[in-house]
């Protein structure tokens, strides 16, 4: 069985739970400040610093896109950690991943179950599983085609887990606890974006009292609406309680 070495004495584990959400509405404080100026509607900002909070997790995301997906991960995360305390619950937003997106959210209960959580949105759209191609479509408007989703977050999900097996001791996790924990991989659609009902039957499953869809491209992905996230992760932690 392996076991861990005694951490370096300045060790610390990534900013979770309540400390980390409170860096992430420093962000999203200091990018609406940002906004503000830029429209010329603020005064005397030019000399402002940037937060510990934007730097950890604002220069994340593309500009274009960093507040809305700062106020998603810090509603959704911030939902999971209330509901999920007692049970221990470690939530980890925005895990840098080298060559990749960031891990949205690393959900972690300890020697227990783990579930990686990407948050998605394209709009008003409905998102198409092909399963000869095992590929993500994202379907128009005008139901006048399908466009392909890239990059994947299927495959990204499949590389997060490969991540933590080789970035275990950021989290004190012994060999064992990173590879042979149960894990969960989740994309979860922001409303107005919803998977289409019309999937096969046999890409269902069970989860608990919950039917989910499941897509598989490395593995396998469970996609559910937003929602539907507690109720998921409830589901899934019973199974292993």
């Amino acid at each position: 069985m392996t076991t861990l070495k005694d951490p370096p004495a300045n060790f610390q584990l990534p900013l979770y739970n309540e400390a980390a959400f409170e860096k992430i509405r420093e962000a999203m404080d200091y990018q609406s400040a940002v906004a503000l100026t830029a429209g010329g509607l603020a005064v005397g900002t030019g000399g402002m610093f940037h937060p510990a909070g934007w730097l950890i997790f604002g220069l994340a995301y593309k500009p274009l896109v960093v507040t809305q997906k700062l106020a998603r991960l810090e509603r959704i995360g911030t939902s999971i950690f209330h509901e999920f305390e007692k049970e221990g619950v470690q939530v980890y937003p925005t895990l840098p991943v080298e060559n990749n997106n960031p891990i949205d959210l690393f959900v972690r209960f300890p020697r227990t179950t783990h579930l990686f959580i990407s948050i998605r949105s394209k709009g008003d759209r409905e998102i198409v599983y092909n399963e000869a191609r095992e590929v993500l479509q994202v379907k128009r408007k005008d139901n006048n085609g399908l466009k392909l989703w890239k990059p994947c977050p299927l495959v990204e999900l499949a590389d997060y887990e490969k991540w933590l097996n080789k970035n275990k001791d950021k989290f004190l996790m012994t060999s064992r606890e990173a590879q042979k924990t149960p894990t969960a991989k989740v994309l979860v659609l922001c409303p107005p974006t919803k998977a289409s009902p019309n999937h096969n039957e046999h890409l269902y499953t069970e989860i608990g009292d919950m039917r989910v869809l499941v897509f598989r491209r490395k593995g396998s992905a469970f996609v559910i609406p937003e929602l539907e996230v507690n109720n998921f992760v409830r589901a899934w932690l019973s199974k292993y309680k």
